[in-house]
């Protein structure tokens, strides 16, 4: 029976609001801010190039720019600046490690971890940060799901891994084998045994004498390389030298090497689950990296491309 024109009106009235309500939810949600935590040991080496700390410098960029809500932490604040609180407040995770890395639990690094693959976290792990709780957690991780995913069309109960921590904290020697390996048992009756050999998440050389290194863009068409140059140099910085032991990347885009003939995959993405991991290679905590504008135009990338709603 149809209804009466008042009725009708009344109707068309209130679904107008409901679906205006809707499209203004919408866009408030678009315009949210990125929210941002930088976290930095801040080591008082820092002071060198930085008047307030790596981290705060990283963070008081941030809030420059437009579309960013930052929270700058570090080791010394309450529970280490690694609440429950600020673990969900973050979408985006800059982390600065280096001579106090083992001082972060490994629960912490899972909850981290466990944020990520359910797609709630971005973790950027900055330069020494190769080796923090959280990049070391994720790094071994990955390990595990792309061993599940080589051998997922066995049937189940018919895989056996064990485990082999890597030796944290030393760097790897130069003909070390890589990690993450794995050395494979296979059984008559079919069944597979493997040892996984987690990465050692390090690299056989590096250098502190802030020699210059030059910076190539593999592809400019990625959210995280956009805006920089196809080519930049950094005047002083530390050197790292391949091979890097963490599971292969799922893209390399930025390469870096130095005069003598060093290199390195210098900016790295990994999937890991709903979420990413990105790792940033250029910085040393005396030499002002992130006062340079291309990689101040890295880390604001990043923190874009880091948004869980950016994929």
């Amino acid at each position: 029976m149809p209804l009466p024109m008042r009725m009708m009106a009344a109707f068309l009235a209130i679904a107008s609001v409901i679906g205006g309500a809707g499209l203004v939810n919408d866009a408030q949600a678009a315009e949210a801010p990125i929210r941002v935590v930088v976290w930095d040991e801040q080591q008082p080496s820092q002071k060198e190039a930085y008047d307030n700390f790596l981290g705060n410098c990283i963070a008081d960029h941030l809030r420059a720019q437009p579309g960013f809500e930052v929270r700058s932490l570090s080791i010394k604040d309450a529970e280490q600046g690694l609440s429950t609180e600020i673990l969900d407040f973050a979408e985006v995770m800059f982390w600065w490690g280096h001579v106090r890395q083992a001082d972060v639990k490994p629960e912490v690094g899972k909850a981290i971890v466990e944020r990520v693959k359910a797609g709630r976290l971005t973790l950027v792990a900055l330069h020494s940060a190769h080796w923090s709780t959280p990049f070391i957690e994720a790094m071994n991780e990955r390990s595990r799901l792309d061993l599940q995913r080589e051998w997922a069309d066995l049937p189940a109960g018919m895989l056996s891994v064990e485990e082999v921590p890597a030796q944290l904290y030393k760097a790897p020697r130069r003909d070390a084998r890589l990690t993450p390996t794995t050395d494979v048992q296979k059984f008559p009756d079919g069944r597979v045994s493997v040892k996984l050999h987690l990465p050692n998440c390090c690299f056989p050389g590096y250098r502190t004498d802030g020699k210059p290194s030059h910076l190539r863009v593999l592809d400019a068409s990625h959210p995280l390389t956009a805006g920089l140059p196809t080519t930049f140099s950094l005047p002083r910085t530390e050197m790292y030298d391949e091979p890097f032991h963490v599971p292969a990347p799922d893209r390399v885009l930025v390469e870096e090497c130095w005069e003598p003939g060093e290199w390195f995959r210098s900016v790295m993405v990994w999937e890991l689950g709903q979420g990413r991991v990105v790792y940033i290679r250029p910085g040393h905590e005396t030499f002002p990296i992130f006062k340079d504008q291309n990689m101040l135009r890295l880390i604001e990338n990043a923190a874009r491309f880091g948004r869980p709603n950016s994929r």
